[in-house]
């Protein structure tokens, strides 16, 4: 059997002193280097044997982002073990059923907002293993101290490995509609992803180890662990952190990545960021004045944190082409990425150089794609893809048909081989006058209305679509009758652009903003639809009904 290229032990053995994990505490940042990293992972991994567990056995990981959280990670896989990450905003029955459902063993338990919330869903007698307290964090008191944990322990010797058919991790999705199901991926898998770069490298990631990756999205979800941790596992660089949502830009201006990865919700918020302090108007005019113009990119790519990037890439939800434009003008070329859980986040990318508005590109080396002729489902292969749910066979039939994985999108390749993504199979609704509505191509007309922060299309068994959103911080610093001229005018030209049946009767400004901790968003900042319209259900036909076009909840 074919070994896994685990090329960690490279740049620990090559680059021992070179600078790996980066984590920030106030203004200072304290620093890992590959041997120091490797020496503790290695101690860790002789301390996971100690317990006693039979040879791939799942070990569960909860916690933010930290260089703990790299550490356990690696001592997981030196061990021979499965790595189970959760979400950590998840509470206590939550935790309890994927912990179940997940055969874990163990528990890496560390930078955590709720642990007191949490740790009850944790069956009693679970060996703990407990990160160094942050500061601003949970205090948790339960298991045994990292540190003391590890300095037990002898490190591990060798070059440990997997074969390429063993499970490298099991992912439970996060799921903006149904249970969570844990995607089983192999080292075969992982390892596969590498062609991504190796034969295309839109991202201009450096092959040689000169790479910055800051890592903030939550590196449970596959597309932080792939484009991140292991893309620097496997050709080398430093990882750096973020302290606090309040230090984010503060540690961000600080790294300067090579590469920097964000879901639309973060793009958004650093053009409304901008535009709180600069209004389009006058940003405008500095940008079509030729000295000054380049002085003031500079200046915002530095406050950005974006003065060093080869490589900006965004994904996990569809951004707005005006997003895209907007950054463009700044030389902040974003790619696009296309992929899901089940394929380790890949399937195909739009580069930062094409122009193709409503377009994810074409598919990445590695991947082929096509549509199902009726029901426009996309369907994709590749070597990277699943192999299938944890312990629920059904569900893996249903979703991998011949070898193909059915993505649950719905789309249309053009001429050329790009990929259109038209929405969602479950998100498709009928109206009351039997049209079929796709929300998300609708949502994306509102994007270049910088009042509005967040939007969702609903209308189920209405005459026509509503639209529910949560105005930006630009949009609330308005009066009331100013912002909402601005929506009725946004409506009219948005309106202006639909067939009849897809136009918006009525907006609705939404009384609290959408987030993970109400409910409303996935921890990947994804809009739980179904959610959203089961709470407004019984509201939709009075607000579409209602004479007004602009209404307050």
């Amino acid at each position: 059997m074919k070994k896994f290229n685990f090329k960690f032990y490279h740049w620990e053995k090559t680059t021992p002193d070179a600078p790996f994990l980066r984590q920030p505490f106030g203004d200072k940042w304290e620093v890992y280097t590959w041997k120091e990293a490797g020496e503790m992972a290695r101690k860790v991994a002789t301390g996971l044997h100690s317990l006693g567990f039979p040879p791939k056995s799942h070990i569960g990981l909860v916690s933010k982002n930290c260089r703990e959280w790299v550490i356990a990670d690696l001592a997981i896989m030196m061990a021979g073990y499965v790595s189970v990450p959760f979400y950590p905003t998840l509470k206590a029955d939550s935790v309890g059923q994927l912990i179940e459902a997940g055969d874990v063993k163990a528990l890496f338990a560390g930078k955590l907002d709720d642990w007191e919330g949490m740790k009850d869903g944790v069956p009693e007698g679970m060996p703990v293993i407990r990160f160094p307290h942050y500061k601003g964090c949970s205090e948790i008191k339960e298991g045994t101290d990292w540190y003391e944990f590890m300095d037990q322990f002898e490190p591990m010797e060798g070059e440990t490995t997997a074969e390429l058919d063993d499970i490298w991790t099991i992912v439970f999705t996060s799921g903006t509609t149904g249970t969570p199901k844990g995607v089983v991926l192999t080292y075969g898998a992982l390892q596969s992803t590498e062609q991504v770069i190796e034969d295309n490298n839109h991202l201009q990631v450096s092959l040689e180890g000169d790479n910055q990756f800051f890592s903030f999205l939550p590196l449970n979800h596959i597309a932080e662990r792939v484009v991140v941790e292991n893309t620097c596992f496997k050709y080398g660089g430093i990882i750096s952190f973020a302290e606090s949502l309040e230090t984010f830009a503060k540690n961000l201006q600080e790294t300067q990545p090579s590469l920097f990865f964000a879901v639309p919700r973060i793009w958004t918020k650093f053009q409304l960021g901008v535009l709180a302090k600069m209004p389009q108007k006058r940003l405008n005019l500095l940008l079509s004045l030729p000295i000054i113009s380049g002085i003031v990119k500079k200046k915002l790519k530095a406050g950005l944190g974006m003065t060093n990037v080869r490589g900006c890439l965004t994904g996990a939800a569809s951004i707005p082409e005006s997003t895209k434009n907007w950054f463009r003008r700044l030389d902040i070329p974003i790619a696009e990425g296309y992929g899901m859980t089940e394929n380790c986040a890949l399937c195909s990318c739009l580069e930062a150089k094409d122009i193709l508005p409503g377009s994810v590109g074409k598919a990445l080396p590695g991947a082929t794609i096509k549509i199902h002729p009726e029901t426009k489902e996309i369907l994709m292969k590749a070597p990277y893809v699943m192999r299938g749910y944890y312990k629920d066979a059904e569900k893996t039939a249903e979703t991998i048909q011949d070898g193909w994985l059915h993505t649950g999108d719905q789309g249309r390749l053009d001429e050329n081989g790009n990929l259109f993504i038209t929405g969602r199979v479950k998100d498709t609704f009928k109206t009351a006058k039997g049209k079929f509505i796709a929300p998300a191509p609708i949502e994306w007309h509102f994007a270049q209305d910088a009042d509005i922060e967040q939007i969702c299309i609903l209308g189920l068994g209405c005459p026509q679509p509503v639209a529910l959103v949560v105005p930006s911080e630009i949009g609330m610093a308005k009066p009331k009758e100013t912002l909402k001229e601005g929506l009725q005018s946004t409506l009219q030209q948005v309106n202006k652009q639909l067939p009849n049946y897809q136009k918006v009767s009525t907006i609705i400004v939404a009384k609290d903003a959408w987030s993970i901790e109400n409910g409303f968003l996935t921890p990947t900042l994804k809009v739980k639809r179904n959610v959203l319209g089961q709470r407004y259900k019984d509201l939709l036909m009075s607000w579409h009904e209602d004479q007004e076009a602009v209404l307050w909840e």
